[in-house]
């Protein structure tokens, strides 16, 4: 199904929604007032829905935005934050009965990083044809594979349409995106400790701790987050290295089990930093471990929620 396909059913399900009074508002996404980006957007008026837009910078994860909410609310869902909404509903963030899901089968995101770096400019065409992509800036034009824009973390996308909706919009796509989903954690598997440390050394030198991969987590909702706290306090809030690797380590930890790979942290970063890295090393090690995706069913309780015997225990027999 085309993009402009997608966009017709897309508003006309709103409107009829919101006429209906199914829903008090519908989360989708508009134009986005810069280049290469949609933003999130809220309609709650019928004649409001024609101003919804979809393409392929529609990145954000909408679930963000669903949390403690008590009315009832339509979202656009592609497959990751479907599975972002089912932990969510797992975790009592928010009732299933209160969001009506509205799937779209997701081929990818393209990253608008990949584009700037390849092209050199902000001010673009893209035309998409056969999976490939022709680039026009105002000097210059490139003809590039689709794959090679996509986000890093869409390329090994292994769940692309949403695991729970309430109206599928478009058709039903191949579920695995083609790439190796544990490509870059194989890497730093792969480094001695020493390179290891000093890899992450220098990827953190650049973090700035503004806290935006936290704020734009679709599970980071605590009312008073860790690194807030002042009584204790877990970390300090300066660029001192210890401080945010502190940070970045606690963060991990607390996604393990939870985090559904949508990449809402990374293309947040304005600095660039692919802190991706911890949370899909404790995605890797929860899936062979415990055998368990996070938010791949609303029957099942949320992995450090629940106990079982047949979990391994082998830390505990060596100790």
């Amino acid at each position: 199904m085309k993009m402009k396909d997608i966009l017709t059913q897309i508003r006309k399900t709103a409107k009829e929604l919101l006429e209906a009074k199914k829903v008090d508002a519908v989360i989708g996404f508009k134009s986005g007032t810069v280049p290469l980006m949609s933003a999130p957007t809220f309609v709650r008026n019928p004649e409001d829905s024609s101003t919804l837009h979809w393409d392929r910078f529609c990145r954000v994860n909408l679930s963000k935005y669903l949390s403690k909410r008590t009315d009832r609310i339509a979202v656009i869902t592609k497959g990751c934050d479907s599975r972002s909404i089912v932990s969510m509903i797992t975790e009592n963030q928010i009732k299933r009965e209160n969001v009506y899901i509205i799937g779209v089968p997701c081929t990818g995101m393209i990253s608008r990083r990949k584009v700037v770096s390849m092209i050199g400019h902000l001010e673009v065409d893209l035309i998409e044809k056969n999976h490939q992509v022709t680039i026009k800036a105002a000097s210059k034009e490139i003809i590039v594979d689709l794959m090679e824009i996509l986000q890093d973390d869409c390329l090994g996308c292994m769940h692309r349409n949403p695991v729970i909706y309430d109206e599928l919009i478009g058709e039903r796509v191949d579920e695995r995106a083609g790439g190796d989903k544990d490509s870059s954690v194989k890497r730093i598997e792969s480094m001695s400790a020493d390179e290891r440390w000093r890899h992450f050394d220098e990827m953190f030198s650049l973090c700035i701790l503004c806290y935006a991969c936290r704020n734009s987590c679709p599970h980071c909702y605590c009312d008073q987050c860790f690194a807030d706290d002042s009584r204790p306090q877990w970390c300090g809030k300066s660029i001192n290295p210890e401080d945010v690797k502190t940070f970045h380590i606690f963060r991990a930890y607390h996604s393990a089990g939870r985090c559904t790979g949508c990449g809402a942290c990374e293309s947040a970063c304005p600095m660039g930093i692919n802190v991706r890295e911890l949370t899909m090393k404790l995605e890797k090690e929860v899936k062979e471990l415990f055998g368990y995706e996070a938010g791949m069913s609303l029957e099942e309780k949320p992995l450090l929620g629940e106990y079982s015997e047949k979990d391994p225990d082998a830390f505990l027999k060596n100790s």
